[in-house]
């Protein structure tokens, strides 16, 4: 038998989460009809780590229940599928899974050929936006800097890019970019979501200047996001957006969860330090799970001269490069400069070589 999946770098395929294998045969033709694969996942333990980041996800009324049993995070573009000679039509449990709508086979094959061929390659619509995180090692280890220098080098890459501060107590990313002046909607505003929010419109409320838009957090009393919210935004981020960095916390919450299994790579900020070191390693024991590509990058200077590769061999992840010391970095984010604005020093060095990597595009040199 042919495989069900797709194992391509970097795809975002619909997932398909049923155990019912005539369900599974009609839409797999149904797929192939609209010039896509799928993601397949018998049950929703299966589906789980995929769950967030896939583009739609079509449940079969066959794990609709254990679905809402495993309490899977109530997110976008959800349709329930089932059948029209069933005993029972799933209106409730659609509502109950936040389902957008519900598909009886036969009669809903033609829109199931139309939805599986909007995410076929090279549709217009279909997502293109690649998804970096970031996360420190340690506290201060300098992972909200790189988030914030990758989204001012992505857009001067020619990426319209999001950047979403995941992180409730990193002090606001608009403080890195020194945008904390500039109006537009913060965390706070989408804390009551039910996760139906339309992408565009999520974009244009959010400040912004040129092809970089940011969510973060304002200065207010702290509040939990709901996954709802974190998952319509990063649903926003790839089907909007050429580019999606997020700042991620070391203490992984439920939307953090979210963020991070919708990352196609994540990079783990790390001081050169043994202590650094240690604490790292539990970071990416909680983060690893959820995520398939990480990668260490290690921030200067070196109190005991450990060198960078000793710490990536340590942490048995590969080294992507190295930070020395930027006093004028730090002077002007004082200032209000974002950092890598000027594209030059060896932060926007580093920057420049990642996303030219992750997105195959090189910034635009500085005259």
């Amino acid at each position: 038998m042919p495989p069900r999946t797709s194992l391509r770098a970097g795809a975002r395929l619909p997932l398909v989460v049923t155990g019912d294998a005539e369900l599974l045969d009609d839409l797999l033709r149904l797929a192939a009809a609209g010039g896509t694969e799928l993601d397949v996942a018998p049950d929703p333990a299966a589906a789980r780590s995929r769950y967030a980041a896939a583009p739609l996800v079509f449940v079969g009324v066959d794990q609709a229940q254990a679905c809402l049993r495993a309490r899977l995070p109530r997110r976008p573009r959800v349709v329930l599928v089932g059948r029209s000679d069933g005993d029972d039509k799933p209106w409730h449990q659609a509502e109950l899974l936040g389902a957008e709508h519900v598909a009886l086979l036969p009669a809903a094959e033609p829109w199931l050929v139309d939805r599986f061929a909007e995410r076929a390659p090279g549709s217009t619509t279909a997502t293109a936006a690649r998804v970096i995180g970031v996360v420190g090692g340690r506290g201060g280890a300098g992972a909200s800097v790189l988030a914030g220098a990758l989204a001012v080098t992505g857009t001067r890459a020619g990426l319209r890019t999001l950047l979403v501060d995941a992180d409730p107590l990193g002090g606001g990313l608009d403080l890195v970019l020194g945008w904390e002046q500039l109006d537009g909607l913060r965390w706070p505003g989408l804390t009551e979501t039910d996760g139906r929010v339309d992408p565009p419109a999520l974009v244009r409320a959010l400040p912004s200047r040129g092809d970089l838009v940011v969510l973060s957090w304002d200065r207010g009393d702290l509040l939990e996001v709901p996954v709802e919210a974190m998952a319509a935004t990063m649903d926003a981020g790839r089907r909007g957006r050429d580019l999606v960095v997020v700042d991620l916390p070391r203490h992984l919450d439920d939307a953090a969860v979210v963020a991070l299994q919708a990352t196609d790579h994540v990079f783990v900020v790390v001081p050169a330090e043994l202590r650094a070191t240690a604490a790292a390693a539990r970071v990416i024991a909680a983060v690893a799970p959820h995520c398939a590509e990480l990668s260490v990058v290690v921030r200067g200077p070196a109190p005991g001269r450990l060198k960078a590769r000793e710490v990536a061999r340590a942490l048995d992840l590969p080294l992507v490069g190295t930070l020395r010391p930027e006093p004028g970095l730090s002077r002007g984010m004082e200032r209000g400069e974002a950092p890598t604005a000027g594209g030059r020093g060896p932060l926007a060095a580093l920057c420049q070589r990642i996303v030219a990597d992750i997105a195959g595009v090189t910034p635009r040199a500085v005259a």
